[in-house]
């Protein structure tokens, strides 16, 4: 059983362009992608600014976005990161936040995510508050679908250290309060994690009274750390047993919107063949798809130094595949260049 499979734009760093927005909305629909979500980080309107509206250059953009995504019969959505609201949930706040749902119905918004992720957590009533703005807010869009992000997402104890430790109970709590119509988001074992399985989902969905909707962080490639790789590779650690498990699954794509094609298709993949999935014969059939032959090619003769090795430890690998890569007249491989540039390194630490 294959789950709805979509887009998440989640990424910290430099966001991609609205052109590549559109082209790669596009690209993955015929191959089974069939909801985009909005929610770049780097959006502060989004996040600690969104109490303000975004500048009209923006609305206008994410309009015609709404409206192409339409005609291709994707749905449309955006996150919100309404920054630490549930410490306060005052009326000023609501005013706020209704303000920011009715921008959002006007935009063409069909799924409406928000999103408690990256904020300190360890907080009395922290699952009874948050179930509260989601009814709130559900009572006041005309979003046909909503989604949460919970404050803890993921088992992976990286999110106590960074924002406190968890409420006991908190998973459990959050899924009992909250209505069954409104969906949860869930990364796995770890935040980036390497594998799910249908244990760890079954086991999910019994906490949160619900199947998780599936934030995947791959290709994800934003942060210090893993901003000097290439998330090429095709997916592995997704069998496609885990479908019945799962309301949806989002892809969380890498910074380069043409190479995170390569690992969205193998995705498509690997429910589509079970147990018959090979990564990398889906590796060089997916890459095939996004760049031709001959570039698929050399990607795969590469995908050690994008993927393992990264750009700070190149050495004299870095001229070669400049070399290789720099006359090729494809977008996947300016996407390279940019890479070996230090285009996409990311410069301040992320929580």
């Amino acid at each position: 059983m294959t789950p709805p499979l979509g887009l998440i734009e989640g990424y910290y760093g430099k966001p991609w362009s609205w052109p590549e927005r559109e082209a790669t909305i596009a690209f993955l629909k015929p191959h089974g992608f069939s909801f985009y979500m909005y929610a770049p980080k780097a959006d502060a309107h989004l996040r600690k600014l969104w109490r303000e509206p975004h500048q009209k250059e923006t609305t206008d953009a994410l309009r015609r976005l709404a409206a192409r995504c339409r005609e291709m019969d994707v749905r449309f959505g955006v996150g919100l990161s309404p920054f630490e609201l549930y410490r306060d949930f005052n009326a000023e706040a609501k005013t706020r936040l209704a303000a920011k749902l009715t921008q959002f119905d006007e935009w063409g918004v069909e799924h409406l995510a928000i999103l408690f992720d990256d904020m300190r957590g360890d907080l009395p009533n922290l699952a009874q508050t948050q179930a509260e703005i989601m009814h709130w807010a559900a009572a006041r869009t005309k979003a046909t679908k909503l989604v949460v992000c919970p404050s803890y997402y993921s088992d992976d104890p990286l999110l106590d250290r960074f924002f406190g430790r968890r409420p006991v109970n908190y998973l459990e709590d959050f899924g009992r309060l909250l209505d069954p119509a409104i969906e949860i988001f869930w990364t796995g074992e770890e935040v980036c994690s390497r594998e799910y399985s249908p244990g760890h989902l079954a086991r999910v969905t019994n906490q949160l009274r619900r199947k998780p909707f599936l934030w995947d962080n791959y290709p994800v490639n934003d942060g210090r750390r893993m901003s000097p790789f290439l998330h090429v590779r095709a997916v592995a650690g997704r069998p496609a047993a885990i479908g019945s498990h799962l309301s949806a699954h989002s892809v969380n794509p890498a910074l380069q919107p043409v190479l995170s094609r390569i690992p969205a298709l193998s995705l498509c993949e690997s429910y589509k063949l079970g147990e018959r999935y090979e990564y990398g014969r889906a590796f060089l059939e997916a890459a095939t798809t996004v760049c031709g032959h001959d570039l698929a090619l050399k990607l795969r003769d590469d995908i050690i130094h994008f993927q393992d090795i990264g750009l700070d430890h190149l050495g004299t690998a870095a001229e070669r595949i400049r070399r290789r890569y720099g006359e090729i007249d494809h977008a996947a491989a300016r996407e390279i260049i940019r890479w070996l540039n230090g285009e996409y390194k990311f410069k301040e630490d992320i929580a």
